[in-house]
């Protein structure tokens, strides 16, 4: 089994997320700031027409917030299971590149970050890329209420 994953940096670690669940890859771009939201949704942006929410994902990983926004970009991805969309703020996208299945270990149980959020962990020469399932970013109920919130 083979996976085409479009690699990106969040603080000091490398992180990719299958290609087909991509939309589009944009600069930063200002959001306007949604109330009663939790602190990781960054805003929306008007995309072609279509309301965007903006997910930052240093905050929503825990991790410290960006230094200068005005330098990172944000990937548009589609979930399946509604066809929405919905914007990951990253410090920087870096390479499409395909994974075969002997490079991807499963998640191990023990890790802390995000462990949920992860579909594996792809090994490479001399770099590891924790490999990000979209779809469990955000649970449920977290998707539900951005989605009630720019309805």
């Amino acid at each position: 089994m083979e996976l085409k994953v479009l690699t990106f940096v969040l603080g000091d670690e490398e992180f990719a997320i299958d290609i087909m669940k991509v939309d589009r890859v944009k600069e930063y771009e200002k959001t306007t700031k949604l109330p009663n939201s939790k602190d990781y949704v960054e805003g929306i942006i008007n995309l072609m027409g279509e309301v965007i929410p903006i997910i930052n994902l240093r905050k929503k990983f825990m991790l410290e917030d960006f230094e200068d926004k005005e330098k990172s970009k944000i990937i548009v991805i589609r979930f399946e299971e509604n066809g929405k969309k919905m914007g990951f703020l990253v410090d920087d996208v870096k390479e499409v590149i395909t994974l075969s299945g002997d490079k991807i270990d499963q998640t191990p149980e023990y890790s802390g970050l995000s462990a949920e959020f992860l579909l594996g962990i792809a090994k490479l020469e001399n770099r590891m890329i924790l490999i990000l399932d979209v779809e469990k970013v955000l649970k449920k109920e977290e998707k539900l209420a951005i989605e009630n919130i720019i309805k």
